[in-house]
């Protein structure tokens, strides 16, 4: 169900402290903490601390998709960023791979576009 906890996710378990991650910022409805596996020199992923399985997904609860996006230019803020990336991927075809809404806000390097 959209917005549970789901016992198998990865980012599920991050936001309830099972999993360790490097976390830049908290807020009552977001977690954010540092990609392992960085792009950018900034790589940071924003997640909502409920469970919703991507973007489109997250279209449900608009509140929610705004708390994730003003979080995003936070992270930019705290990090210092000029100009900087968010990109949400939506479906394997896209490179989702964790099925846990995230934004990654990537910055600190000159972005190409297109990516990919």
């Amino acid at each position: 169900m959209a917005g549970e906890p789901q016992d198998d996710c990865l980012f599920c378990k991050i936001v309830a402290g099972r999993i360790p991650a490097t976390i830049v910022r908290e807020t009552e409805t977001t977690v954010a903490f540092r990609d392992i596996n960085p792009q950018a020199p900034t790589h940071v992923l924003v997640v909502p601390k409920a469970h919703y399985q991507n973007a489109a997904a997250l279209a449900a609860a608009p509140d929610l998709a705004a708390d994730l996006l003003r979080e995003t230019q936070a992270v930019a803020d705290e990090e210092k960023l000029e100009s900087y990336r968010t990109v949400f991927n939506t479906g394997s075809g896209a490179g989702q791979t964790v099925w846990h809404v995230h934004a990654h806000v990537l910055g600190g390097r000159g972005l190409e576009w297109p990516p990919g």
